[in-house]
């Protein structure tokens, strides 16, 4: 294993690699991961060709950490402050053929408009692991503080699709979903696996399940999205989408495990 400072743009950012020759690449803004490949090479996770990658906005396809709202579904930023928060690299080791590194953000991470929006003590801690054909990230968070906090969570997976190839979804409605178009929806009590052109992509902790792609017409309207580059993703998000609550001392966690 090898745990390699990098940069990705103009972005801090940590590649992992594992004994088998699998790689990922994780920026410490937003803990967002940005690159998976295979052992074979083969680059697993889309990012816009548009996407900003200063810092000055989030980043446009990834993984990116949704905390402690989805979407618009509270008082808050859209999807949170966590993707747009600096994270600190913390522990990593090597068990068996897998390699992990984890990155750590709490309130004291926060700048003070952000502290001041949401003024509760939490700890998170992404943990992500790379096999030689798998990915999983893991979710942990930790109410640190003297008072109940409510939060929703998601893990928003920008899949690669190759040129032609389309994106095919099994495990969410009965029968197989061919995505080719605008499709936003969201799947409730998820509990067996779901499958992507012929990845299986599981679940626990998370109990929603989103799948989206913009569409051409909404795709115009982004301007960190290049020409087209809808029909080159979907995303496929283990979620809760709906506010949970966590109280002093409780930890939650979520985790999404890829296997190609």
């Amino acid at each position: 294993m090898t745990i390699t400072k990098t940069t990705y743009g103009k972005l801090p950012a940590i590649q992992i690699n594992s004994p088998d020759g699998a790689q990922a690449i994780v920026t410490l803004y937003g803990a967002h991961l940005v690159s998976w490949k295979t052992r074979d090479g083969k680059e697993r996770i889309f990012v816009s060709s548009q996407s900003s990658l200063d810092g000055s906005r989030a980043i446009r396809g990834g993984v990116p950490v949704i905390f402690p709202q989805f979407a618009e579904r509270g008082d808050g930023m859209r999807h949170g402050f966590a993707r747009v928060s600096h994270w600190r690299e913390g522990a990593s080791r090597t068990i068996g053929g897998d390699a992990y590194c984890e990155f750590d953000l709490d309130a004291g991470d926060l700048p003070p408009g952000i502290a001041a929006a949401w003024p509760y003590g939490f700890a998170l801690t992404l943990r992500v692991t790379v096999g030689a054909e798998s990915l999983q990230l893991s979710l942990d968070v930790r109410n640190t503080g003297n008072e109940r906090f409510d939060f929703a969570a998601a893990l928003h997976t920008y899949y690669l699709v190759e040129e032609g190839a389309g994106a095919k979804v099994t495990g969410l409605e009965a029968t197989p979903l061919v995505v080719g178009d605008k499709i936003d929806r969201i799947y409730r009590h998820i509990g067996a696996p779901i499958g992507l052109n012929g990845m299986k992509l599981e679940q626990a902790g998370f109990r929603d399940a989103v799948l989206w792609n913009p569409g051409p017409a909404d795709a115009a309207k982004l301007a960190d999205l290049g020409d087209d580059e809808w029909r080159r993703f979907v995303c496929i998000e283990p979620a809760t989408v709906d506010q949970m609550p966590l109280l002093p001392g409780e930890t939650w966690s979520g985790r999404h495990t890829i296997t190609a």
